[in-house]
């Protein structure tokens, strides 16, 4: 059963696992700086007060965390699991033999970092390479790249075409025909790729930048 203060537990350790306070995360996420105070929680007469899922999803499209990560502070008490993770430069994500037809990682022999709170077996750490995708992301950042999760309009993915080349897009829109990408550094194009060209489209969940 979910508890009351294991929800606002979760929202404490996401704000502290990205450097936040309490407030810090409300104001990153465009609320009011009190909205996860702790006398908010409660209300003048004892009641309890949930978060919203409203605010939820504020504040993990401003962390740039995904559900699985949320639901991992809820599940572990005061410790969130740490996996290993494979760690693969965008050199070696375009190169054959790294991954599959589903875009998972295969073989072996990189190197690996801890990552707390993933469902996804085959997530892994890309790091960025280049200034194509300033502001948002500079080089040497790392980002967590999920292939088991789903992709929507206006998620932060990563591209594999079958030529391989390798990109970190915007989608605007994905089709039968064509997938459509915008670009993070405006003095870049945006991309229309004809679908059979792309062998695999994966969600970036987390960045640590």
């Amino acid at each position: 059963m979910l508890k009351h203060g294991d929800v606002w537990k979760a929202v404490d350790k996401l704000a502290a696992a990205h450097g936040l306070s309490t407030s810090g995360l409300a104001r990153k996420a465009g609320l009011d700086p009190t909205t996860f105070n702790k006398s908010k929680r409660t209300t003048g007469e004892g009641k309890l007060r949930w978060p919203s899922t409203e605010s939820v999803s504020k504040i993990l499209r401003a962390t740039g965390a995904d559900l699985m990560e949320f639901v991992a502070y809820l599940q572990d008490g005061d410790t969130v699991p740490q996996h290993n993770i494979p760690l693969i430069g965008f050199a070696q994500a375009g190169a054959q033999g790294y991954f599959d037809d589903a875009g998972y990682p295969t073989g072996g022999g990189w190197d690996e970092i801890k990552f707390p709170g993933t469902s996804d077996d085959h997530s892994y750490a890309l790091e960025i390479s280049g200034d194509s995708m300033e502001p948002v992301y500079r080089d040497g950042d790392i980002v967590i790249v999920s292939p088991g999760s789903g992709v929507r309009r206006g998620d932060r993915v990563v591209v594999k075409t079958a030529g391989g080349e390798v990109m970190a897009k915007v989608l605007k829109r994905k089709t039968a025909q064509r997938v459509e990408l915008s670009s993070f550094n405006p003095a870049h194009a945006d991309r229309e790729i004809p679908t059979s060209e792309v062998e695999w489209v994966a969600r970036i969940v987390w960045a640590a930048q």
